[in-house]
């Protein structure tokens, strides 16, 4: 099927979803204009020039999530480049407030990436805040802030990434306190694994995004080795240092992948291994990512999502008999994040969620759950 179709066909399919869940639960329908095909055709083709990994990885999302993450994603790549490419960053950022503004008064302005995000916002309940932590880490780009700490790195990659993470898991219909930090921090991982990725690129661009009490521990002089960029095996160090807190964030993220929604997982876990995987290109280059750009094959990520989709049945078995890991600490950077987004769940409140997304999603949920359970009864009966 040529990929306008498949996109006419999810868009539909999600709203049909929306509607047929909203009618059973007694509940009013949310959002039921649907998003011009048009609109959404021009915000896949700026997602599929923009992001490989991220457009692969969004190949396994189910239907009721791909078409309003595509949504989400080209409004924040249009944004990106707003300020990016602006001869003025702070009138680019004044436009793009007016244009949120119009947004959730439901009267966007006249740019597809706008119609259809105002359709998600109205659909999802999404919360302004985070797309305004997104606009202000974007606005610290035109800026030029720099960086003295790994934490006020992690404070960048929160906004820049740690939202999108957010709002893809409320997309998901998870607003689960535990969910949401985990989604936030593989958002960081995403970002310090593209920093780390980049380096050269960037300082060609007069950016640095390393944190400069780290290459002054290696005897780096941070300004001056931005004006005559090049890499040896003191960068090669703190390169690694950046992945090795890249990999605790993707090792936090998975411990978070069990309680999203089922049909989720495996397009989460894609994305975190084919993200971890440009570490791991890093590091076969010798760290040097100064003179050159790390690269996943189209047939290596392809490999990394098979075994991606071979992840769900122990999820689901850990999620149906109630085991997890024990919950880590919370990255500070992603808290105010993860409090703009949170609501009360059912395992926090004792009833169902307040929300009708936040209902549908635990009643499919408990509806999954109990019939794993049945499943493992019955095998437990049989073996015995």
């Amino acid at each position: 099927m040529p990929d306008t179709a498949m996109v006419s066909v999810e868009v539909r399919g999600a709203m049909e979803a929306t509607v047929a869940i909203a009618a059973a639960n007694g509940s009013p329908v949310p959002g039921t204009a649907p998003v011009g095909e048009a609109d959404l055709v021009a915000c896949e083709q700026l997602m599929r020039g923009g992001s490989k990994s991220f457009f692969a990885a969004s190949r396994v999302l189910p239907v009721r999530v791909r078409a309003p993450a595509i949504a989400l994603y080209a409004f924040c790549r249009v944004a990106d480049d707003a300020i990016d490419l602006a001869i003025d960053p702070a009138s680019a950022v004044v436009r793009l407030d007016q244009r949120l503004d119009a947004i959730y008064a439901q009267r966007p302005q006249a740019f597809e990436s706008d119609r259809a995000l105002a359709d998600v916002v109205a659909r999802f309940d999404l919360p302004r805040g985070l797309l305004d932590a997104l606009i202000e880490g974007f606005r610290w780009d035109a800026e030029g802030r720099r960086y003295e700490t790994i934490g006020d790195l992690e404070d960048y990659c929160a906004r820049v990434a740690g939202t999108v993470g957010a709002m893809m898991a409320i997309l998901m219909g998870t607003r689960g306190q535990g969910a949401l930090a985990r989604a936030c921090e593989l958002g960081l991982a995403m970002q310090l694994t593209n920093i780390a990725r980049d380096v050269g690129e960037d300082a060609r661009n007069g950016r640095l995004y390393l944190p400069r009490d780290w290459l002054r521990e290696e005897g780096i002089d941070p300004d001056g080795w931005l004006q005559q960029p090049g890499f040896d095996p003191a960068i090669g160090r703190v390169v690694a240092r950046l992945l090795a807190r890249a990999d605790s964030l993707y090792e936090q993220a998975r411990l978070g992948i069990a309680e999203l929604p089922r049909d989720c997982r495996s397009a989460i876990e894609a994305a975190r291994r084919v993200y971890a995987e440009i570490g791991r290109e890093v590091e076969r280059a010798g760290l040097d990512s100064v003179s050159r750009r790390a690269v996943v094959s189209t047939r290596r990520k392809a490999w990394l999502m098979a075994r991606a989709m071979l992840v769900n049945a122990p999820l689901q078995r850990r999620a149906a008999t109630g085991r997890s890991d024990p919950a880590p600490a919370m990255v500070e950077a992603i808290r105010y994040l993860v409090e703009l987004a949170v609501e009360p769940t059912a395992s926090a409140t004792g009833t169902q969620p307040d929300s009708f997304y936040g209902r549908a999603v635990w009643v499919i949920e408990l509806c999954e759950r109990l019939r794993e359970r049945e499943r493992l009864a019955l095998q437990a009966a049989a073996e015995g």
